[in-house]
Parts: structure tokens; C-alpha cells; sequence
């Protein structure tokens, strides 16, 4: 086992393991344009068998063979995670895991807000750290287009509002299609300033082989961030990490905004992040191709039971293979996307599969 002073983790470009993105679904009752369009992922779609999906004990198994590598986050994604049941089980359990430095793991939740608001209390009283809800429209027609059908947004801002009135923690992302949504900028940006909710705004990404991507539809956030400076007055804060996804803006007036700048502004030098998928696969770059299949390793017997000595030697040899897979990473994917030629075998992983 890899020793505590040598934490977190670190791979061939010496970016540091510290945050899982689980997803726990492969399933989603949105089908957002950018995620899952619904021409791919119609009535007749294969989503991944019930047994095929982690349990949560797998998932617990596998978080702490994580957090004892060095992780410090964990986000629970989808799809859409509040689809699987007792997931406030799940969030209570994974508190209960102690990060190298003998903090409480940090755990974050990404959701659609649809389901949220039936939620809220016992995902405060699981312990969770932060809910990031999924907007990118007020105006009902444009949110319809963009989720791919014919849902109110009402529905997310009560889920919203209802969370903040249990007292967790709220950010919400919103990704920007130029020439689709991009007029929502404004009426986004004052609705969630004046509430003093974090309002991200998303650069529209290639994630992915199914939604369609073409650069004319990204607005990149310097133009965002021109538009929400003659409106509001802006000024850069910038990453409270090197890590951080979001650079920060305040707002003269108060409150803060974030742009996470995937195309324009490439972060990869100082990417964190590890992913793992429903099914057990672990991914190292959200544009990854190729995962590792962690599920085999643990699936073999079950490591539940009493046999301690078996779940010890289970959680050796996974710990292992993962500390050889970051040790060997390389991805800088959005800092050669315009470059890369991807052989026709690579198909990215679509986002719906392992979260955003």
C-alpha cells in the first residue's frame, strides 16, 4: 500500500489524484442535446442491466481504496444519480471515510434538479457537502430544447430553492450553446446574482460522439464574461485551487459567477480528477477511450461477507492497479483537440456513461 507521506497521488505529468467522479446510473429522464440527444438515446436505447451496475458496498468498497490513495472529493453523477434508490444511504456511508490528512471525505452531488426537491431534507441529514444542479434556460421553450423535452424549468428552481431552504450548499452549471441558449446569459446571471447562488457557465464541449459538436456553437467565456461586465461590472477572482475547474468572478454589485473554459482555456496541466463509471470502469479524462475495469477485481467473491483477510487482499490488489493507472496517465486531451487525430477504434466515452 502506498505510503501516507507519498499522497496523493501523482501521474506521469505530476498532476495529483484528489477527486472521484462516480456515476451511478447510466440513465437519465433529460436528454440534453450536449449529453444524451434523444435521436441516440430514443425508447429503444440498451442502458446498462441492473446487475451490470456497482452496488452500493462496491461503491463504498472502491471509494476507500480512492480516498486511501490520496483522494479528498467525491462527486456522485449519472446520468441522473437521484434515479437509483437510497442514494442519502450511500452519501451517509461515504462521510463516514477519512482522507490521509484525517479529514471527512468531501461528497458532492450533480443532478437535473428534477427529483431534487423530494430530496432535500435527507440528503442534508446524510451529510452532504454540496448539490450542483444542471439549469441552462429560464425561458421554458429554449430549456425544452436544450433538455430534449417537455419539462418547466419551474420544476429545477423549486428543486433549487428547496435545497437552499434545508440549508445545503448550491451551485448551479450552465452550458452555453451559441445559437441555442446563449441569450439566456443575462436573465441566468441576475436571476441566481440576486439569490447569491454560484451560476457556472460551461463552455459547450465534444464529449462524446453523439451530440453533434461543432465550434461554431461554443461562445467561449471571455465573450460571457464581456457581456456580464457591460451588464453587471465584473472582476476576476480566479481558482481558490490550481485544480478547480471554475475560474471565479465577483459581480460589483455581489455575488460571485464561474467559467469553466474547456475548449477556450484548456486546464489539463492541472487536472485531478479520476472517473469511475456505473459499471466499474475507471477513466482518467472525460474524453477518455479506454477504462479499466475495476468491477472484475472485486466481483471474483464477495468481499461483504466476513472473510476479512479476502476483502483485504481484494483491497490491495485494486489499490494497486489504480495507483499503476494514474502513475502511467498522459491525457491533455483539450489542449490537442484541435490536433489530435483520433483513430477510428477511439471513440470517446459518452458523457451520460461517466458524468460531466
Amino acid at each position: 500500500m502506498t505510503k501516507k507521506n507519498n499522497l496523493p497521488l501523482r501521474d506521469s505529468c505530476d498532476r495529483k489524484l484528489t477527486d472521484l467522479r462516480i456515476s451511478l446510473i447510466d440513465q437519465c429522464n433529460f436528454r440534453c442535446s450536449y449529453c444524451m440527444p434523444k435521436e441516440i438515446f430514443g425508447k429503444d436505447y440498451q442502458f446498462l442491466p441492473k446487475k451490470e451496475l456497482l452496488s452500493f458496498e462496491e461503491i463504498k468498497f472502491l471509494s476507500n481504496a480512492f480516498v486511501n490513495l490520496g483522494v479528498e472529493k467525491l462527486r456522485l453523477t449519472g446520468g441522473e444519480p437521484l434515479l437509483r434508490k437510497n442514494i442519502p444511504e450511500l452519501i451517509y456511508d461515504l462521510k463516514k471515510l477519512k482522507t490521509f490528512r484525517g479529514d471527512n471525505v468531501e461528497v458532492t452531488l450533480t443532478t437535473n434538479g428534477f427529483l431534487l426537491q423530494q430530496f432535500t431534507s435527507s440528503l442534508k441529514k446524510s451529510g452532504l457537502d454540496r448539490v450542483t444542479i444542471s439549469l441552462d434556460a429560464l425561458d421554458e421553450n429554449i430549456f425544452q430544447e436544450m433538455i430534449g423535452g417537455k419539462y418547466s424549468p419551474k420544476i429545477v428552481l423549486s428543486g433549487i430553492n428547496a435545497a437552499i431552504n434545508e440549508g445545503l450548499s448550491v451551485k448551479v452549471n450552465m452550458v452555453v450553446k451559441k445559437g441555442v441558449n446563449h441569450n439566456q446569459i443575462i436573465p441566468m446571471a441576475d436571476y441566481f446574482r440576486t439569490r447569491n447562488i454560484q451560476l457556472r457557465f460551461i463552455e459547450f464541449m465534444d464529449v462524446g460522439n453523439s451530440n453533434q459538436w461543432d465550434a461554431k456553437h461554443v461562445l467561449p467565456s471571455e465573450e460571457v464574461v464581456k457581456l456580464l461586465n457591460r451588464k453587471f461590472g465584473v472582476s476576476k477572482v480566479g481558482r481558490k485551487t490550481a485544480s478547480e475547474v471554475a475560474e471565479v468572478w465577483n459581480y460589483s454589485g455581489g455575488g460571485t459567477f464561474g467559467t469553466i473554459s474547456s475548449v477556450s482555456k484548456p486546464f489539463c496541466k492541472n487536472c485531478s480528477r479520476a472517473r469511475l463509471s456505473s459499471d466499474g470502469l475507471l477513466y482518467t479524462c472525460l474524453f477518455s477511450s479506454v477504462g479499466y475495469d475495476l468491477k472484475k477485481y472485486i466481483r471474483e467473491a464477495n468481499f461483504a461477507q466476513s472473510d476479512e483477510e479476502l476483502a483485504g487482499n481484494k483491497r490491495v490488489l485494486v489499490e494497486k492497479l489504480i495507483q499503476r493507472v494514474w502513475d502511467s496517465r498522459k491525457d491533455r486531451y483539450s489542449e490537442q483537440r484541435l490536433t489530435y487525430k483520433p483513430k477510428i477504434s477511439e471513440r470517446k466515452i459518452e458523457m451520460s456513461y461517466i458524468g460531466g
